[in-house]
């Protein structure tokens, strides 16, 4: 490919302070897009002959669908609809949007390396007066390639294992590589790994009573909190993972500074490698298509809002197949 860079392996980056090691400067010591930049034109071509029935699988939940919202320092969209003067027509407004409350982008402006500078040596003083890292630097990219589907769920039946995807189950690489032999796919450089844990669509069928108690105390499945997964997905080239997790990573995670950077992987995932991660997304159509097919790969797209200095997005994600 014309304007394909060639990345060292993980175990060749140097060491990260810390703990693990930093991606930084792979793609110039003034990159704020970081493993979006795999999503090269002839990648998105390539992708692009995937689509071979023309169906779409939208990958978001409508607004609001978590209520009350998982975290607690989030809340739920308020929609007001507007007369405009005269009856001519109709109006609305959103308020109360909180794009982290549902289908959603981290940026790189979301977790730092540490607790003091973030991807490629930004300061959280440079992201809120400059935006640094924001999302609008992936909306002017646009993040399109190859999705993968790994099924979480059907590969641990598969494999004749006890699953719950409301439970606090970490995936390491053994799983990934399971699941992605079950899917009969070979990872390829700049594709969006789909991790379905099958969360969403359990958090769907709970009642009221159900989903009241779970801010604050969620648990759920996800990426073991290892380096070694994060040397994985590095090496296999992964640009993004959209999730239908709660964070990507499992849930509990230690974000104690002790614990880092391992403890709550975001900080290896995004801080040091530069990597987009998509949570709460709605994976269940897309997966239950893939086991009918036994396809599981399409072309992703995805138009994350155009927001000068925004620290996330809505997804605004589908898959064509």
């Amino acid at each position: 490919m014309s304007d394909e860079r060639v990345l060292p392996a993980y175990a060749d980056l140097p060491p990260s302070p810390g703990g693990g090691r930093s991606g930084w400067g792979a793609f110039g010591d003034d990159d704020q897009a970081g493993r979006v930049n795999l999503l090269t034109p002839e990648r998105v071509a390539e992708a692009a002959r995937l689509v071979r029935r023309g169906a779409a699988f939208p990958l978001d939940l409508p607004l609001g669908a978590f209520d009350p919202p998982l975290n607690p320092a989030r809340g739920n969209p308020v929609h007001r609809v507007i007369d405009q003067p005269g009856g001519v027509g109709l109006d609305d407004a959103w308020d109360n949007v909180f794009p982290q409350a549902g289908s959603q982008w981290d940026s790189l402006a979301h977790i730092g390396r540490d607790r003091e500078v973030y991807y490629n040596g930004a300061t959280a003083e440079q992201i809120r007066r400059e935006g640094r890292n924001g999302i609008d630097v992936w909306a002017a990219h646009g993040i399109a390639g190859r999705g993968v589907l790994l099924d979480m769920p059907a590969s641990m039946a598969a494999a004749g294992r006890a699953y719950d995807p409301s439970a606090t189950v970490e995936f390491g690489v053994d799983d990934l590589e399971r699941a992605r032999r079950d899917s009969g796919v070979e990872f390829r450089t700049g594709d969006v790994l789909l991790l379905h844990t099958g969360f969403t669509g359990w958090y769907v069928e709970q009642d009221r009573a159900t989903r009241a108690g779970l801010p604050g105390h969620v648990t759920a499945p996800g990426l073991e909190h290892t380096e070694e997964i994060c040397a994985y997905l590095w090496d296999q080239g992964i640009a993004a993972v959209g999730s239908d997790t709660f964070a990507v990573e499992a849930w509990p995670a230690d974000t104690s500074a002790e614990a880092a950077p391992f403890g709550f992987i975001h900080h290896v995932l995004i801080g040091s490698l530069g990597m987009a991660l998509g949570e709460l997304w709605w994976l269940r159509d897309l997966a239950l298509d893939c086991r009918r097919t036994g396809v599981h790969e399409g072309m992703f797209v995805s138009t994350p809002t155009r927001a000068p200095g925004g620290i996330s997005s809505a997804a605004n994600a589908v898959v064509l197949m």
